[in-house]
């Protein structure tokens, strides 16, 4: 088991209740990311966050976003616990919304003005992440001359020019092949440690590649009557740390037993959710 140890809370989720109407959507929902550290490396979170369909992932989604403000409750980021606003933190959306317009350069250019005033510190930049995404032959390309790959590495690059040390990804491995879902998670994995604050979130329905790649992963659901049928709001009823299994930070993860059993206790919860 990889040696680990857990220092400050990073992002807290705190009794975080939405109503829209009459419906309750979330109801305390609560959850933390704390700063894993493991000595002798550079490891960075990612959290998997899973529920069936229609359950309000997507609603808490926008919520730690920024984007829509919950009736009660808050998302606090870093050790100051910033409240959660627009711009708080990166997000990756599951159809990469570029701007058509713009060339590759042009787009990472314009996310790159907020955090980097500075041109040459900001073209330094830029092309670093083109270089690690292996964008630089296409800088000069529009969106619509792009693969799907190439997009949602365009859309990444430029979420993190814009943001600090948070990613939100919605359904990053929807619609890939086999070789793509490998290639998008190296890639999560590799922004994950480029600093010990990153932090990843995505939000998925592929158990396995997300579980293969989290230290942590969340299952939202609802409580249910003795007949099966929602009794309140969706919360993260389950939580599984895969550090203390032993089942984080390992490429070989797929393979391992305990591994394929944790999948199993998963689909398994699912029926309750």
């Amino acid at each position: 088991m990889a040696q680990y140890s857990y220092k400050d809370t990073i992002l807290k989720v705190d009794n975080v209740n939405l109503t829209l109407g009459d419906k309750v959507i979330l109801e305390n929902v609560n959850a933390e990311v704390r700063d894993a550290t493991r000595p002798g490396s550079v490891k960075g979170q990612i959290v998997g966050f899973l529920g069936p369909s229609g359950i309000g992932k997507t609603k808490l989604f926008e919520i730690m976003a920024g984007l829509l403000k919950p009736t009660s409750g808050n998302v606090y980021y870093g050790p100051d616990k910033e409240p959660a606003h627009p711009g708080c933190t990166g997000v990756v959306q599951q159809n990469y919304p570029l701007f058509m317009h713009r060339t590759v350069l042009g787009n990472l250019e314009i996310a790159a003005v907020k955090n980097y005033k500075n041109a040459d510190e900001r073209k330094t930049r830029i092309f670093s992440l083109l270089d690690r995404f292996k964008l630089r032959p296409y800088q000069d390309s529009y969106p619509a001359q792009l693969s799907g790959g190439q997009k949602q590495r365009v859309a990444i690059a430029q979420q993190l020019l814009c943001t600090d040390n948070f990613l939100l990804m919605d359904e990053p491995f929807s619609g890939l092949d086999i070789n793509m879902v490998e290639e998008v998670s190296e890639m999560i994995v590799e922004i994950a440690n480029m600093n010990e604050h990153n932090t990843i979130i995505i939000v998925s329905h592929d158990i396995v590649s997300t579980a293969a790649i989290a230290d942590n992963l969340w299952l939202m659901g609802r409580e249910k009557d003795k007949d099966g049928n929602p009794t309140s709001g969706s919360k993260i009823k389950y939580t599984f740390d895969l550090l203390e299994r032993g089942l984080a930070w390992r490429e070989d993860i797929r393979k391992i037993p305990e591994f394929t059993e944790m999948i199993n206790e998963i689909r398994d919860l699912f029926h309750n959710l």
